[in-house]
């Protein structure tokens, strides 16, 4: 009887799916500006804005943003924002505000200093209206454009002396180096702040890029930052105020039993760096699972634990060589990921530049970590920015209610979810936004979320199932490895396997791999995260609807799907 009841539902099922594929979430809307609220960063109504920034470069000898010779200023800012990202995080150098002789040169001037004449031409076809303003006009009319496209501006004192950064050896590592004098630091935090105060989208400031060398010391740290922060707080007070650590903005762990003395409070961010080379070549040397477990355990101890503190955390650079070549850097990007969804951190990639005007040197520099192409034409790596997108939104946080807590399972190397499109179709990876809602019990059973369904392995190489039996040792998953993203269980003959994805992105379960030592090994297919969420899915549950009109009681039915 119970086999005829479902079958009589099959057109039911088969209209609200095709229903649920139209539905189109509503963007979130921000009421700048911004603040803090415990680990959040929050807007006027205290609702959760994230932090889905790029880097924008415009501390370089040049001083003029990255690409304007490629493109247009309006067409940049319009990519940025169809690429999902909504901030920018725009740097300048400290000479921009306290050298009036650099500060009013125009860029004609500026490139014509370095021998651009390539680029002078650029810029004079695709944004002739900028060639003859002022460095700073220019930075401004940036600005303006973001704002204009509704993209948000984090204002970031890279370094004091225009150039690349950096190095212990630069003169701008740490305040009284060469080119780094606290007091005309300050006054240059003072003037920025100053110029875009009442300028909405300007949202935050970030007091100092990767401070080193050997002058760093703790206590200078505190005498600085916190007359930093007070200066730009007393010259626009709207601001958040992001602060950097020690070592290359690596280790904020010197304030674990030393909290910052301020005046003002609910506008403090901290700021970390992490790529695959803050860590060497550890990741193309090691075992991924080894080196992911001992990074992030790392992380937490110099960086993380300032969440728990109740401290926003900023990552305000990651990134990787948009090629896919570099084994270092895809071996990271996996662990990153998972970390990045699993504390839903606000971030900033390195970087949107494709190529730059002149660098260490070179004119016309590639870059390879950027994420437009040399000719700032289209998408480096269009699979990168699909990868990325599912943290380009919040899974949690203050006034992001839409549904009950909940859990994702969360697939880091193709930036997709676990979902079940219907009740005839094995598991697959797809779009977070479609994802069940997952329960993770303390007996190790992933079940569905207000269901009596639960994940279960069936045999070696074979589709993982949901069943309703779920006591067995099939039902039970255990992370395993030092990555902690394996989940394991026991097939029904007793063979130990792990989750793992086939090239049609099936959910199957196959023997666990890479699991310690195999240096060659890559264990990514196998790499799932559950990450907290009160997201809601724009997909309505076909099990769930199942469930609740069926009606029956878990011991009426015995089987799988």
């Amino acid at each position: 009887m119970g086999r005829l009841v479902f079958f009589s539902f099959l057109s039911i099922f088969s209209f609200l799916i095709t229903f649920s594929d139209v539905m189109i979430p509503q963007k979130q809307v921000m009421a700048l500006p911004l603040s803090t609220d415990s680990r959040w960063i929050v807007d006027e109504n205290g609702q959760r804005v994230k932090l889905a920034c790029v880097n924008w470069v415009s501390h370089l000898e040049v001083m003029v943003a990255e690409g304007l010779s490629k493109q247009p200023l309006d067409g940049i800012a319009k990519r940025i924002l169809s690429m999902g990202f909504n901030c920018v995080r725009l740097t300048w150098p400290v000479f921009l505000v306290t050298n009036d002789t650099l500060g009013s040169l125009t860029v004609r001037q500026s490139l014509q200093s370095h021998g651009l004449l390539e680029s002078i031409s650029g810029i004079q076809a695709n944004n002739p209206s900028i060639i003859d303003l002022s460095l700073l006009d220019v930075y401004q009319a940036v600005v303006s454009s973001l704002g204009n496209n509704n993209v948000m501006v984090i204002l970031d004192n890279h370094i004091s002396k225009p150039g690349w950064c950096c190095s212990n050896f630069d003169g701008n590592g740490f305040f009284g180096d060469q080119y780094f004098d606290p007091d005309l630091w300050i006054t240059g935090l003072t003037r920025m702040a100053s110029m875009f105060n009442g300028v909405p989208n300007v949202v935050g400031m970030s007091l100092r890029n990767e401070l080193r060398g050997p002058k760093q010391n703790v206590n200078d740290w505190y005498r600085y930052m916190q007359k930093g922060a007070e200066a730009v707080h007393s010259a626009n007070p709207d601001v958040i105020v992001i602060l950097s650590g020690l070592n290359y903005d690596k280790d904020l762990s010197f304030l674990r039993n030393r909290p910052m003395n301020l005046t003002f409070s609910g506008k403090i961010v901290f700021e970390v760096h992490w790529y695959s080379f803050t860590d060497g070549e550890a990741w193309k040397n090691g075992n991924s699972n080894q080196v992911c477990g001992r990074v992030v355990d790392n992380m937490m101890r110099v960086s993380g634990f300032l969440l728990d503190q109740g401290w926003p955390l900023f990552v305000s650079e990651f990134g990787v060589d948009q090629r896919g070549t570099n084994v270092n850097d895809n071996r990271y990007l996996g662990c990153f990921l998972s970390v990045a969804a699993e504390l839903d951190l606000d971030w900033a990639l390195w970087t949107l530049v494709g190529s730059y005007y002149l660098r260490q040197g070179v004119i016309g520099m590639n870059e390879y970590y950027g994420v437009m192409n040399w000719n700032w034409c289209e998408a480096r790596n269009s699979t990168f920015l699909q990868q990325i997108s599912v943290l380009q939104s919040p899974f949690q946080g203050p006034g992001l209610s839409e549904a009950n807590p909940h859990k994702v399972i969360f697939h880091p190397s193709t930036g997709l979810c676990v979902l079940r499109k219907s009740m005839f179709e094995p598991l697959r990876l797809g779009r977070c936004t479609e994802s069940e809602a997952w329960n993770y019990t303390p007996q190790k059973i992933l079940s569905v979320k207000g269901t009596y369904f639960c994940l279960q392995t069936d045999d070696l190489a074979k589709p993982a199932k949901l069943g309703i039996i779920c006591t067995d040792s099939n039902s039970k998953w255990e992370t395993i490895s030092d990555s902690k993203m394996h989940f394991s269980s026991t097939a029904a003959n007793g063979i130990a396997v792990c989750l793992d994805v086939d090239s049609n992105n099936t959910i199957v379960t196959n023997t666990c791999k890479c699991l310690s030592k195999d240096n060659a090994c890559d264990p990514e297919s196998q790499w799932f995260k559950l990450v907290n969420s009160t997201r809601s899915s724009t997909m309505t549950k076909p099990l769930s609807r199942m469930n609740s009109i069926l009606n029956f009681p878990a011991n009426d039915f015995h089987g799988s799907f």
